[in-house]
């Protein structure tokens, strides 16, 4: 984004207030920056900020629609990367409102255009939300006549997710960074791609091979492996 266009700039000192603590200051400054928008790149820019900052549900999904819908409209290069985290933000808000099957086809269109985020952490933040997104709405999704084969290929899932949550929670409760260092990244951000499984199942082989889990915790290891391997 042009950090010059005084919407830009407006936004910017909104994510300042946000983050000193001002959020009615923030909210001042997003709604400004929507008032002057002069076209519907600059109206997405400023409708993102301003859907952080509704008080119902329902006006946080209007406000996430707007900005979808001057996104769709704008059509060119300058949202491409801006899909994963509005699709991101429209999940999230159907999921605020108790429609975890609408949230979880959205989840979904984040999923499939993951790469178009810009890399690093804001990249990895869309990654990371996008699962969890996923496997917090996969079971509603799979009972909904509209999720077709997506929600079955993700409940599949579900025992490997369980075993590897498990895990995950062991080393958690006594502080095992390097575990925990070489795995959560690949788990949180698993999207049921053939490389999110490769990138998992060769970060849980590396603490397995270690070889410094408990037996119990070697052998659940060796099993999550397997089945990653299997699918």
């Amino acid at each position: 984004m042009d950090p010059e266009l005084p919407v830009v700039r407006l936004c910017v000192e909104g994510m300042q207030a946000e983050a000193a603590g001002r959020p009615e200051a923030a909210r001042g400054l997003f709604q400004r920056a929507w008032d002057i928008a002069a076209d519907d790149y600059e109206a997405c820019i400023a409708a993102h900020y301003l859907a952080r900052h509704q008080s119902t549900p329902e006006d946080t999904l209007r406000w996430n629609q707007e900005c979808l819908d001057r996104a769709d409209a704008v059509g060119d290069e300058r949202v491409r990367s801006f899909y994963p985290s509005l699709y991101v933000n429209m999940g999230q808000a159907y999921r605020a409102l108790g429609q975890p099957a609408l949230a979880y086809g959205f989840f979904e269109r984040a999923a499939e255009c993951a790469g178009e985020a810009p890399a690093g952490q804001y990249g990895d933040w869309n990654r990371f939300a996008i699962a969890e997104g996923l496997r917090d709405t996969a079971s509603a999704a799979a009972d909904s006549e509209e999720a077709g084969e997506a929600g079955a290929r993700r409940t599949v899932e579900e025992d490997i997710d369980r075993g590897v949550r498990e895990l995950l929670a062991r080393w958690c409760a006594r502080a095992d960074l390097k575990a925990l260092g070489l795995t959560l990244p690949a788990y949180l951000g698993y999207l049921g791609t053939d490389e999110d499984r490769l990138r998992l199942r060769t970060a849980l082989h590396s603490v397995h091979a270690a070889g410094w889990l408990p037996k119990d915790e070697q052998q659940g290891l060796g099993e999550a492996i397997a089945a990653l391997a299997q699918r």
